[in-house]
């Protein structure tokens, strides 16, 4: 079992950055594969980065190559996504979710745990 908790969210101007981290609780950590999600009003969840297990390779959406960035650290048992580059259109509520595999994985329902989300606006 693994608990999630996000933080690093806040309000940036368009073209700005900011830093997410999810730090985890659970002995296991390091063989989880870790994503990112994100979330508007009014639409669904949607993936934004993946991570597999080791770290050893990384997935994006195709609306956030190029600016984002996710790590992970399993010493720290921690993984972070660095957001360059922002647009308006990536407000959202952002969570980290985490699932016991070796593979990667987008959709929302592979994934087992979740954490409560950390809120992003980019103003214009």
């Amino acid at each position: 079992q693994v608990q999630l908790v996000e933080s690093g969210g806040g309000l940036v101007q368009a073209g700005g950055s900011l830093r997410l981290s999810c730090a985890a609780s659970g002995r296991t950590f390091s063989r989880y594969a870790m994503g990112w999600f994100r979330q508007a009003p009014g639409k669904e969840r949607e993936f934004v980065a993946a991570i597999t297990w080791n770290g050893g390779s990384t997935y994006y959406a195709d609306s956030v190559k190029g600016r984002f960035t996710i790590s992970r650290d399993n010493a720290k048992s921690t993984v972070s996504q660095q957001m360059n580059s922002l647009k308006p259109e990536d407000t959202a509520v952002y969570y980290c979710a985490a699932r016991r595999g070796s593979s990667w994985y987008r959709e929302w329902n592979d994934y087992d745990y979740w954490g409560q989300g950390t809120q992003v606006t980019v103003s214009s």
